[in-house]
């Protein structure tokens, strides 16, 4: 088992300081270099937040709140970086629009990732990574828009692996300098 399958809800507060501390550059980031923002997003409002939940449809885990309230509207994190929840710019890219959790649902209408799964990041080519909303624990998912065919009577579950049982160990993994693809591409046993 790992440091980060260990962790609980109550080292919370140690990990939200460790992204802090990684995201506005008192440590160095783990991973992504040159793929993140020069710095995250400022931090949202609990009143912000809200108004994200209500376009949503769900409740965010407790965790996630405080990241988007405490260190950044997204920009920092694995991969590259968390999504934010609300419609953000970055004018020293090509292209400027940052990727929006509120957002990317209604831009894709026709494929169907479920509304109960928040998009976290981007993971390349057709990979998305997703956050279950209803699911205990809310586990964190590797979804593969081409890994489902619906000629083949398959829907997008088929195209889902669970990469973390918890937002928390994805985040803990990511945080020590783990690798986060490591849950979703690992071989049952047996």
């Amino acid at each position: 088992m790992t440091d980060a399958a260990r962790r609980t809800s109550a080292d919370d507060d140690a990990l939200v300081k460790r992204l802090h501390a990684i995201a506005w550059g008192s440590e160095n980031v783990p991973a992504s270099p040159g793929l993140l923002p020069d710095k995250p997003f400022p931090p949202l409002t609990k009143a912000e937040v809200d108004l994200a939940e209500r376009s949503l449809g769900y409740p965010l885990p407790g965790l996630l709140r405080r990241l988007y309230t405490e260190i950044g509207d997204g920009g920092f994190g694995p991969e590259g970086g968390l999504a934010s929840l609300t419609p953000r710019r970055v004018p020293h890219w090509k292209v400027p629009d940052w990727q929006c959790a509120t957002t990317i649902p209604a831009r894709r209408a026709g494929w169907g990732a479920p509304a109960s799964w928040l998009f976290l990041t981007g993971g390349g080519c057709t990979m998305e990574w997703y956050l279950s909303l209803l699911a205990v624990d809310h586990p964190v998912l590797l979804w593969d828009a081409d890994g489902w065919d619906p000629d083949r009577e398959q829907d997008p579950h088929d195209g889902l692996c669970y990469a973390a049982p918890s937002l928390r160990q994805w985040l803990w993994t990511w945080a020590d300098g783990g690798n986060v693809w490591d849950g979703a591409l690992a071989l049952p046993e047996g």
